[in-house]
């Protein structure tokens, strides 16, 4: 599994992200928003993929808008609870998130390709 934001984001996945993104950009900012002002985590990541997948909560699901990914959301603790970051990986984890005002954190889940990636959100 590959954990770094991968300049080998290929249009495949870039076109598609950056597609529906623009969609639902504002949902997930405030999303964000309310994971970290309700002190839940300073860490909210939103996984996507286009089938159903175990991590985190579905936001937005692509039947209930004209998107091609579904958006879940969670926050770093479910990933350290799946060891899908680890101890070891926690401080790096932390140290390579961007700021969540400024940029959301999705965690790419399709079939060869798997990665933490961070998209800028749109200016108002």
């Amino acid at each position: 599994m590959r954990e770094d934001n991968d300049p080998e984001l290929n249009g495949k996945y870039l076109g598609t992200i950056t597609k529906d993104f623009i969609k639902v950009s504002d949902t997930l900012k405030e999303a964000s928003y309310q994971v970290r002002s309700r002190k839940f985590s300073q860490f909210p990541v939103f996984p996507v993929c286009k089938t159903a997948q175990p991590i985190g909560q579905l936001l937005i699901g692509n039947t209930d808008i004209k998107v091609d990914w579904n958006y879940y959301i969670t926050y770093l603790d479910e990933f350290i609870q799946r060891k899908l970051v680890t101890e070891d990986s926690l401080e790096d984890f932390k140290k390579s998130y961007k700021d969540p005002d400024e940029y959301c954190c999705l965690f790419v889940v399709d079939e060869d390709f798997t990665s933490f990636v961070y998209i800028p959100y749109p200016n108002d």
